[in-house]
């Protein structure tokens, strides 16, 4: 593992802290090694930087208390979803107390006259999606793994939807949060837009729980389609790939996911899922719309395909078929780790500009190659956005300096190219030496201000983005 930074502990306060949550939650409040080291990170290379305890709040009030109780001892506090983040988010580096939001999965209400509903931060997006089906609604913001909305508010999530949908800027309407005093605020009403004052909504989406905890999301619903279809094309290369992706998007079909596997990537999910695609670069397609107006977004890709060596192009609309081509996708990462057994996947992600797109990820998996790495590439890349995940034995020394080199490699092209070093995944514990790179000392400087100005004991999450 990757050694993370340690931060000072306040050993009096935590164990004071301990002693008045164990008091008032009971059973609600846990200690055991097993379960703190649960709730450090777990998914990536970072070391697990275990909290001293886990609590289970079942309401907003309980959320408001334990954060009185912390803030009261100058204590530490990690809101935690599902553990499905990838950058050192869950990590307690100071010690500290985890806010486990899996009792608070309640769907509060559902609007659906105005495309809204309302939900507690545990509520996971497949719950959310069973829960609407029978009334032709669903949330898009797909991440591939079943995260917690308040989760993927707090890293600003996105996925194989974004390209049609946006990402969780853009489908939160309004919080409801506890900050650091303990005091619970709401951000913004039902309305689809407002004027009045600050954005304290889009503040506090993507804040990694630096700022506050989450307790309450309002968010935006769509109809079902009348009909969807999906679709995968083989290329001879990234590149004649990365092109036809380029020309889609800038031609304005309406795709609603436009995913990229290179060649490893398609060995793996030939491997797990028991397919047989192409082992050339994949670009898998979906299309939402009216029967006709599926057909016609199919015919047009087909087109721009062709003109890029694009084979094999097929389309269906059968419910089954496209099932099994998205469960495979999203049951990659677990295909990746089959393909070398015992290795450590180190996933990491970065944006850029559409134009930039075919330049970059060949770029990127030449520079892998020159490194000697096995590293599959999958991307939701009609936005620009793609995952590199080397296999590393950690064992191996020169493997784990070349995935260090590698992971600090791409993030700086992507910024060179106007990109970020981040899509989705955040900036945790692990992107934190590239977002002055990205946005200017002046920018994170800002950024410092306003977390002094509403957390100055330095409790909500520590260690992360800064």
């Amino acid at each position: 593992m990757i050694e993370a930074q340690t931060l000072p502990r306040n050993e009096t306060g935590i164990e004071a802290a301990l002693g008045v949550l164990k008091q008032r939650f009971g059973e609600k409040f846990q200690t055991g090694q097993a379960i703190r080291e649960q709730h450090a990170h777990t998914t990536t290379w970072i070391d697990n930087q275990p909290p001293d305890g886990v609590v289970w709040p079942q309401n907003s009030q309980d959320a408001a208390e334990i954060v009185k109780i912390c803030a009261n001892h100058r204590v530490p506090i990690i809101g935690y979803g599902t553990g499905t983040s990838l950058e050192g988010h869950l990590n307690a580096p100071a010690g500290g107390i985890s806010v486990d939001f899996t009792d608070m999965n309640q769907i509060l209400a559902v609007q659906a006259e105005d495309l809204t509903v309302v939900v507690q931060p545990g509520v996971t997006r497949e719950d959310l999606n069973t829960h609407l089906r029978d009334q032709g609604l669903f949330f898009p913001i797909d991440p591939g793994a079943n995260a917690s909305l308040g989760g993927m508010a707090s890293t600003r999530a996105s996925g194989t939807n974004a390209v049609r949908y946006g990402t969780m800027k853009d489908n939160v309407l309004a919080l409801e949060a506890v900050m650091p005093t303990g005091e619970i605020i709401r951000t913004a009403r039902r309305a689809k837009k407002s004027s009045a004052g600050y954005d304290l909504t889009r503040l506090m989406v993507g804040a990694e729980g630096t700022l506050g905890l989450i307790t309450e999301l309002t968010v935006k619903l769509y109809g079902i389609p009348e009909a969807m279809s999906s679709a995968r094309c083989s290329f001879p290369s990234i590149d004649a790939a990365s092109q036809a992706v380029m020309a889609t998007i800038q031609y304005g079909i309406p795709v609603a996911r436009i995913e990229l596997l290179d060649p490893i990537a398609v060995r793996a999910v030939n491997s797990y899922s028991k397919l047989d695609l192409p082992e050339t670069p994949l670009l898998l397609l979906e299309f939402h719309g009216s029967e006709a107006g599926v057909a016609e977004q199919a015919e047009l890709f087909g087109q721009i395909a062709e003109e890029f060596e694009g084979t094999g192009f097929e389309w269906t609309t059968s419910p089954e078929e496209r099932t099994r081509l998205w469960k495979a996708r999203h049951d990659l990462y677990w295909a990746v780790l089959a393909l070398r057994p015992g290795s450590q996947s180190l996933a990491t992600d970065v944006c850029v500009p559409i134009s930039r797109l075919a330049e970059c990820t060949v770029t990127a998996l030449a520079k892998a190659k020159e490194l000697g790495l096995i590293a599959p590439l999958v991307g939701h890349v009609g936005d620009g956005n793609f995952h590199v995940s080397p296999l590393i034995d950690m064992e191996n020394a020169r493997e784990v300096a070349a995935s260090k080199e590698y992971v600090s490699w791409l993030a700086e092209l992507a910024i060179s190219m106007d990109g970020t070093c981040t899509g989705e995944h955040g900036i945790g514990q692990g992107k934190k030496p590239y977002l002055a790179k990205e946005l200017g000392e002046g920018a994170v400087d800002v950024m410092r201000a306003i977390k002094s100005a509403l957390d100055p004991q330095g409790i909500m999450n520590p260690g992360k983005i800064f």
